[in-house]
Protein backbone atom coordinates (compact mmCIF):
# COMPACT_ATOMS: atom_id res chain seq x y z
CA UNK A 1 0.00 0.00 0.00
CA UNK A 2 1.59 3.19 -1.01
CA UNK A 3 1.87 5.98 2.14
CA UNK A 4 -0.48 8.24 -0.51
CA UNK A 5 -3.27 5.65 -0.07
CA UNK A 6 -3.05 5.20 3.14
CA UNK A 7 -3.29 8.49 4.58
CA UNK A 8 -6.18 8.64 2.13
CA UNK A 9 -8.24 6.19 3.94
CA UNK A 10 -7.31 7.60 7.70
CA UNK A 11 -8.55 10.84 6.00
CA UNK A 12 -12.11 9.14 5.07
CA UNK A 13 -12.20 7.31 7.98
CA UNK A 14 -11.94 10.69 9.96
CA UNK A 15 -14.61 12.00 7.67
CA UNK A 16 -16.61 9.44 8.11
CA UNK A 17 -16.92 10.38 11.68
CA UNK A 18 -17.82 14.05 11.15
CA UNK A 19 -20.53 13.02 8.42
CA UNK A 20 -22.12 10.67 11.33
CA UNK A 21 -20.82 12.78 14.07
CA UNK A 22 -24.22 11.86 16.17
CA UNK A 23 -24.47 8.65 15.71
CA UNK A 24 -20.42 8.19 16.01
CA UNK A 25 -20.94 10.42 19.69
CA UNK A 26 -23.45 7.58 20.36
CA UNK A 27 -21.27 4.57 19.70
CA UNK A 28 -18.51 6.59 21.13
CA UNK A 29 -20.64 7.04 24.42
CA UNK A 30 -21.99 3.66 24.37
CA UNK A 31 -18.35 2.00 24.78
CA UNK A 32 -16.73 4.15 26.92
CA UNK A 33 -20.06 3.38 29.49
CA UNK A 34 -19.16 -0.75 28.62
CA UNK A 35 -15.46 -0.29 29.00
CA UNK A 36 -15.80 1.95 32.16
CA UNK A 37 -18.37 -0.31 33.93
CA UNK A 38 -15.94 -3.62 31.88
CA UNK A 39 -12.85 -2.00 34.16
CA UNK A 40 -14.93 -1.23 37.24
CA UNK A 41 -16.29 -4.94 37.31
CA UNK A 42 -12.91 -6.14 36.83
CA UNK A 43 -10.93 -4.36 39.88
CA UNK A 44 -13.89 -5.79 41.67
CA UNK A 45 -13.20 -9.19 40.36
CA UNK A 46 -8.96 -8.86 41.16
CA UNK A 47 -9.81 -7.35 44.47
CA UNK A 48 -12.20 -10.22 45.39
CA UNK A 49 -9.80 -13.14 43.72
CA UNK A 50 -6.66 -11.03 46.01
CA UNK A 51 -9.33 -10.95 49.31
CA UNK A 52 -9.87 -14.77 48.31
CA UNK A 53 -6.68 -15.75 47.79
CA UNK A 54 -5.75 -14.18 51.47
CA UNK A 55 -9.55 -15.85 53.05
CA UNK A 56 -7.48 -19.62 51.30
CA UNK A 57 -4.19 -18.99 53.45
CA UNK A 58 -6.30 -18.94 56.67
CA UNK A 59 -8.24 -22.32 56.42
CA UNK A 60 -6.18 -24.60 57.58
CA UNK A 61 -5.67 -28.80 57.25
CA UNK A 62 -4.66 -30.49 60.63
CA UNK A 63 -3.05 -33.80 59.94
CA UNK A 64 -3.02 -35.59 63.43
CA UNK A 65 -0.75 -38.96 63.88
CA UNK A 66 -0.96 -42.25 65.76
CA UNK A 67 -0.13 -41.96 69.54
CA UNK A 68 3.77 -42.21 70.24
CA UNK A 69 4.58 -41.91 66.38
CA UNK A 70 8.85 -41.97 65.89
CA UNK A 71 9.62 -38.49 65.22
CA UNK A 72 11.05 -40.07 61.95
CA UNK A 73 7.67 -41.90 61.03
CA UNK A 74 6.59 -38.32 61.40
CA UNK A 75 9.46 -36.25 58.99
CA UNK A 76 8.16 -38.77 56.49
CA UNK A 77 4.58 -38.41 56.41
CA UNK A 78 5.94 -34.33 55.79
CA UNK A 79 7.78 -35.03 53.02
CA UNK A 80 4.86 -36.88 51.62
CA UNK A 81 2.80 -34.03 51.74
CA UNK A 82 5.47 -31.79 50.91
CA UNK A 83 5.65 -33.00 46.89
CA UNK A 84 2.46 -32.01 46.26
CA UNK A 85 2.40 -29.21 43.86
CA UNK A 86 -0.84 -27.85 45.18
CA UNK A 87 0.35 -27.64 49.06
CA UNK A 88 1.22 -24.00 50.21
CA UNK A 89 2.93 -24.02 53.51
CA UNK A 90 3.18 -26.92 56.12
CA UNK A 91 4.06 -25.95 59.49
CA UNK A 92 4.54 -28.74 62.78
CA UNK A 93 2.92 -28.18 65.79
CA UNK A 94 3.85 -29.78 68.95
CA UNK A 95 2.00 -30.98 71.61
CA UNK A 96 3.37 -27.87 73.53
CA UNK A 97 2.72 -25.42 71.38
CA UNK A 98 -0.41 -26.84 70.70
CA UNK A 99 -1.81 -26.64 74.43
CA UNK A 100 -0.27 -22.95 74.72
CA UNK A 101 -2.75 -22.36 72.21
CA UNK A 102 -5.59 -23.47 73.54
CA UNK A 103 -5.46 -22.20 76.42
CA UNK A 104 -4.83 -18.56 75.05
CA UNK A 105 -8.00 -19.25 73.06
CA UNK A 106 -9.89 -20.77 76.15
CA UNK A 107 -8.98 -19.17 78.85
CA UNK A 108 -9.13 -15.92 80.62
CA UNK A 109 -6.12 -16.56 82.64
CA UNK A 110 -3.91 -18.84 79.44
CA UNK A 111 -0.63 -19.03 82.84
CA UNK A 112 -3.18 -19.81 85.42
CA UNK A 113 -4.07 -23.17 83.34
CA UNK A 114 -0.85 -23.96 82.27
CA UNK A 115 0.01 -23.95 86.34
CA UNK A 116 -3.08 -26.05 87.48
CA UNK A 117 -2.00 -29.04 84.61
CA UNK A 118 1.50 -29.06 85.31
CA UNK A 119 3.39 -31.31 83.31
CA UNK A 120 0.27 -33.24 82.44
CA UNK A 121 -0.03 -32.01 78.99
CA UNK A 122 -3.79 -32.95 78.13
CA UNK A 123 -2.55 -32.54 74.46
CA UNK A 124 -0.13 -34.20 74.67
CA UNK A 125 -1.12 -36.75 71.90
CA UNK A 126 -2.28 -33.68 69.47
CA UNK A 127 0.79 -33.33 67.46
CA UNK A 128 -0.04 -32.41 64.02
CA UNK A 129 1.06 -30.74 60.82
CA UNK A 130 -0.93 -27.40 59.75
CA UNK A 131 -1.32 -26.84 56.01
CA UNK A 132 -2.79 -24.61 53.69
CA UNK A 133 -3.27 -25.13 49.77
CA UNK A 134 -2.36 -23.06 46.90
CA UNK A 135 -5.90 -23.74 45.66
CA UNK A 136 -8.86 -24.89 48.18
CA UNK A 137 -10.67 -26.73 45.91
CA UNK A 138 -8.40 -29.34 46.00
CA UNK A 139 -8.86 -29.70 50.04
CA UNK A 140 -11.32 -33.02 49.54
CA UNK A 141 -8.36 -34.46 47.31
CA UNK A 142 -5.53 -33.55 49.77
CA UNK A 143 -7.70 -35.32 52.90
CA UNK A 144 -8.12 -38.56 50.70
CA UNK A 145 -4.42 -38.58 50.18
CA UNK A 146 -3.72 -37.76 53.62
CA UNK A 147 -5.48 -39.94 55.36
CA UNK A 148 -4.07 -42.64 53.54
CA UNK A 149 -0.93 -42.24 54.66
CA UNK A 150 0.83 -44.64 57.18
CA UNK A 151 0.85 -43.13 60.42
CA UNK A 152 -1.99 -40.33 59.83
CA UNK A 153 -4.49 -41.09 62.54
CA UNK A 154 -7.15 -38.35 61.83
CA UNK A 155 -7.39 -35.13 59.04
CA UNK A 156 -9.26 -32.08 60.31
CA UNK A 157 -10.82 -29.77 57.43
CA UNK A 158 -12.89 -27.33 56.43
CA UNK A 159 -14.94 -28.84 53.79
CA UNK A 160 -18.51 -26.41 54.19
CA UNK A 161 -15.93 -23.46 54.20
CA UNK A 162 -13.83 -24.20 50.99
CA UNK A 163 -17.06 -25.38 49.04
CA UNK A 164 -18.57 -22.13 50.00
CA UNK A 165 -15.22 -20.07 48.78
CA UNK A 166 -15.12 -22.12 45.73
CA UNK A 167 -18.92 -21.89 44.77
CA UNK A 168 -18.85 -17.84 45.54
CA UNK A 169 -15.80 -17.64 43.54
CA UNK A 170 -17.40 -19.46 40.49
CA UNK A 171 -20.72 -17.57 40.79
CA UNK A 172 -18.87 -14.10 40.54
CA UNK A 173 -16.74 -15.30 37.64
CA UNK A 174 -19.28 -16.66 35.70
CA UNK A 175 -22.15 -13.37 35.94
CA UNK A 176 -18.84 -10.85 35.37
CA UNK A 177 -18.08 -12.56 31.98
CA UNK A 178 -21.97 -12.76 31.26
CA UNK A 179 -22.18 -8.89 31.93
CA UNK A 180 -19.27 -7.95 30.32
CA UNK A 181 -20.35 -10.09 26.66
CA UNK A 182 -23.91 -8.30 27.13
CA UNK A 183 -21.38 -4.96 26.94
CA UNK A 184 -19.87 -5.81 24.07
CA UNK A 185 -22.44 -7.00 22.15
CA UNK A 186 -24.37 -3.74 22.31
CA UNK A 187 -21.00 -1.62 21.58
CA UNK A 188 -20.87 -3.89 18.65
CA UNK A 189 -24.39 -3.13 17.60
CA UNK A 190 -23.94 0.37 17.69
CA UNK A 191 -20.90 1.08 16.14
CA UNK A 192 -22.64 -1.41 13.09
CA UNK A 193 -25.37 1.33 13.22
CA UNK A 194 -23.05 3.74 13.04
CA UNK A 195 -21.30 2.37 9.83
CA UNK A 196 -24.49 1.59 8.07
CA UNK A 197 -25.84 4.71 8.09
CA UNK A 198 -22.13 5.99 6.85
CA UNK A 199 -22.36 3.59 3.97
CA UNK A 200 -26.22 4.77 3.45
CA UNK A 201 -24.85 8.25 2.85
CA UNK A 202 -21.97 7.71 0.82
CA UNK A 203 -23.79 4.23 -1.29
CA UNK A 204 -23.79 6.65 -5.03
CA UNK A 205 -20.50 7.99 -3.96
CA UNK A 206 -19.19 3.91 -3.78
CA UNK A 207 -21.35 3.22 -6.56
CA UNK A 208 -19.31 5.32 -9.08
CA UNK A 209 -15.48 3.91 -6.81
CA UNK A 210 -16.34 0.84 -7.79
CA UNK A 211 -17.32 1.88 -11.59
CA UNK A 212 -13.37 3.33 -12.05
CA UNK A 213 -11.97 0.03 -10.88
CA UNK A 214 -11.71 0.72 -6.83
CA UNK A 215 -10.75 -2.76 -5.06
CA UNK A 216 -12.96 -3.57 -2.30
CA UNK A 217 -10.17 -3.01 0.13
CA UNK A 218 -10.05 0.39 -0.82
CA UNK A 219 -13.85 0.72 -0.46
CA UNK A 220 -14.15 -0.88 2.81
CA UNK A 221 -10.92 0.60 4.45
CA UNK A 222 -12.29 4.10 5.49
CA UNK A 223 -15.07 2.18 7.59
CA UNK A 224 -13.38 0.01 9.29
CA UNK A 225 -10.80 2.85 10.11
CA UNK A 226 -13.64 4.57 11.25
CA UNK A 227 -15.06 1.91 13.47
CA UNK A 228 -11.07 1.60 14.84
CA UNK A 229 -10.93 5.02 15.74
CA UNK A 230 -13.95 4.86 17.62
CA UNK A 231 -12.81 1.62 19.85
CA UNK A 232 -9.55 3.12 20.57
CA UNK A 233 -11.05 6.41 21.50
CA UNK A 234 -13.97 4.71 23.72
CA UNK A 235 -11.17 2.52 25.37
CA UNK A 236 -8.82 5.14 25.93
CA UNK A 237 -11.20 7.34 27.85
CA UNK A 238 -12.73 5.38 30.41
CA UNK A 239 -8.71 3.75 31.00
CA UNK A 240 -7.68 6.97 32.12
CA UNK A 241 -11.03 8.14 34.16
CA UNK A 242 -10.74 4.39 35.89
CA UNK A 243 -7.18 4.75 36.81
CA UNK A 244 -7.36 8.44 37.85
CA UNK A 245 -10.36 7.27 39.99
CA UNK A 246 -9.08 4.14 41.32
CA UNK A 247 -5.81 5.78 42.92
CA UNK A 248 -8.41 8.50 44.80
CA UNK A 249 -10.33 5.58 45.89
CA UNK A 250 -7.73 4.30 47.27
CA UNK A 251 -6.10 7.07 49.25
CA UNK A 252 -9.46 7.95 50.72
CA UNK A 253 -10.11 4.30 52.01
CA UNK A 254 -6.36 4.77 53.02
CA UNK A 255 -6.42 7.85 55.16
CA UNK A 256 -10.22 7.32 56.63
CA UNK A 257 -10.99 3.55 56.89
CA UNK A 258 -7.27 2.06 58.18
CA UNK A 259 -9.62 -0.44 59.86
CA UNK A 260 -10.51 -2.03 56.30
CA UNK A 261 -6.96 -1.47 54.56
CA UNK A 262 -5.89 -3.70 58.09
CA UNK A 263 -7.88 -6.09 57.34
CA UNK A 264 -8.08 -6.18 53.77
CA UNK A 265 -5.26 -5.67 50.85
CA UNK A 266 -6.62 -3.75 47.96
CA UNK A 267 -4.40 -4.64 44.53
CA UNK A 268 -2.35 -1.72 43.65
CA UNK A 269 -3.06 0.61 41.16
CA UNK A 270 -0.02 -0.58 39.15
CA UNK A 271 -0.63 -3.95 39.90
CA UNK A 272 -4.60 -3.84 38.44
CA UNK A 273 -3.80 -1.83 35.65
CA UNK A 274 -0.77 -3.41 34.23
CA UNK A 275 -3.34 -5.93 33.03
CA UNK A 276 -6.59 -3.67 32.64
CA UNK A 277 -5.21 -1.05 30.25
CA UNK A 278 -4.23 -3.92 27.29
CA UNK A 279 -6.81 -5.71 27.53
CA UNK A 280 -9.03 -2.56 27.67
CA UNK A 281 -7.35 -1.35 24.33
CA UNK A 282 -7.61 -4.86 22.61
CA UNK A 283 -10.97 -5.03 23.73
CA UNK A 284 -12.57 -1.28 22.52
CA UNK A 285 -9.89 -1.54 19.06
CA UNK A 286 -11.43 -5.51 19.14
CA UNK A 287 -14.93 -4.35 18.97
CA UNK A 288 -14.76 -1.73 16.46
CA UNK A 289 -12.62 -3.34 14.22
CA UNK A 290 -15.25 -6.71 14.49
CA UNK A 291 -18.86 -4.33 13.93
CA UNK A 292 -16.41 -2.47 11.13
CA UNK A 293 -16.01 -5.44 9.30
CA UNK A 294 -19.46 -7.46 9.72
CA UNK A 295 -21.05 -4.21 8.65
CA UNK A 296 -18.96 -3.73 5.88
CA UNK A 297 -19.50 -7.24 4.60
CA UNK A 298 -22.86 -7.37 4.74
CA UNK A 299 -23.95 -4.14 3.14
CA UNK A 300 -21.15 -3.17 0.65
CA UNK A 301 -22.28 -5.72 -1.90
CA UNK A 302 -22.40 -3.14 -4.91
Amino acid sequence: MKISTFFYILRQGFSNIRRNILFSLASLGTIISCLFLFGIIYAVIVNFESGMKELENTITISVFFDEELPDESIQLIGEQIRVLDYVNTMDYISPEEAWDKFCEQNYDDPQAAKEAYGDNNPLRNSASYSITLKDVSKQAEFVAYASDLKGVRKVKSSEVTADGITTLSSLVGYASIGIVVILMLVSIFLISNTITIGITVRKEEIGIMKLIGATNFFVRAPFIIEGIIIGAIGSCIPLFLLHTMYDKILSYVAGRFKVVTSMFAFVSSEELFKTMIPVGLILGIGVGLFGSIVTTRKHLKV
